[in-house]
């Protein structure tokens, strides 16, 4: 089974910065694929940041590239996206995703491609 938990979330001013990571249970880390993705009320889930199984490729949604910055610790099965710069836009909740497992080494941008969700952890930036 897979459980992936995701913290740190919570309220900034635009401008800002947060970091939020997901802990991730499952039986070879390496294997999975993750991603970051975030929805608002009302919208479609949308693809935020992936990175690879080794984490040596990463691949960024053109609206935080440059601000965003996914990485990940295989030893520790956990997964970080810091977020700086933060917009009144970015507010959303954000689900950390496990794809696989897998042997892919490329970084998938399709919700479909992503088995596994996390509970999702919620951020706020005031304007």
């Amino acid at each position: 089974q897979v459980l992936l938990v995701e913290s740190g979330g919570g309220l900034v001013q635009a401008g800002g910065s947060l970091r939020v990571s997901c802990a991730a249970s499952m039986n070879t880390f390496t294997l999975y694929r993750m991603g970051w993705f975030r929805q608002t009320p009302g919208k479609e889930r949308e693809f935020v940041s992936g990175i690879s199984r080794s984490g040596g490729r990463t691949d960024y949604a053109s609206s935080v590239l440059g601000r965003f910055t996914i990485s990940r610790d295989n030893a520790q099965n956990t997964v970080s996206l810091v977020m700086n710069s933060l917009k009144p836009e970015d507010t959303a909740d954000y689900f950390c995703a496990a794809s696989g497992p897998t042997t892919s080494t490329v970084v998938s941008r399709n919700p479909r491609d992503y088995h596994y969700w996390g509970q999702g952890t919620q951020v706020t930036v005031s304007s």
